[in-house]
């Protein structure tokens, strides 16, 4: 069972009260090792203490880079979930339990808007502009007050959040596989 497999993680998935927003965190990109962690975690913590219905969900990267400055500044905040990695299918589905995506990571600034979720990239730049540019992602770098900014105006303004929410995915509706499918039926009788 997926929820199991979170919970067991370290984040009680099943007991999550509806009322209660989720930001997914991932962040192992080895540019950010260093000050840029330190921010990262520093701008977690701020936001985990102006938010208190906010649930912090971080699937932690084993590389001690990831793990030093995590559990240094980031232990013992009672909305903070420090929890092991996670297998795909169980990341998928916190993903699409997600309210807010705060990642460094390349793959989910591509996932997450097949699940409208708004992300907020933890990256100087990226390799997927056409995220950026449809509006689905927003690139912050690691500059802590960037990470905070950015999270406030989806939390606070609706507007904001719709329409990042709503933007169009650069990257296709999801459908292809069907309509592959469909093609080759139709060239193969």
């Amino acid at each position: 069972n997926i929820q199991n497999t979170i919970t067991s993680s370290g984040f009680p998935v099943t007991a999550r009260s509806p009322e209660r927003k989720l930001l997914l965190i991932t962040g192992h990109r080895r540019e950010n090792f260093g000050e840029g962690f330190k921010n990262i975690c520093e701008a977690i913590r701020e936001i985990a203490s102006m938010y208190t219905n906010l649930d912090l969900v971080y699937p932690v990267h084993m590389n001690p880079n990831v793990t030093g400055p995590v559990k240094k500044i980031l232990t013992g905040i009672d909305n903070v979930y420090l929890i092991n990695p996670l297998p795909y299918e169980a990341f998928i589905y916190l993903m699409r339990l997600s309210d807010i995506i705060l990642t460094d990571s390349g793959g989910i600034q591509e996932e997450a808007p097949s699940l409208s979720v708004p992300t907020v990239v933890m990256r100087e730049t990226t390799e997927r502009r056409e995220a950026v540019d449809a509006g689905t992602v927003a690139l912050v770098g690691t500059d802590r007050e960037k990470i905070i900014d950015t999270v406030s105006r989806l939390m606070d303004n609706s507007e904001i959040y719709r329409k990042m929410a709503n933007s169009v995915n650069p990257y296709g509706d999801g459908k292809a596989a069907g309509r592959i499918v469909d093609f080759l039926k139709k060239e193969l009788t």
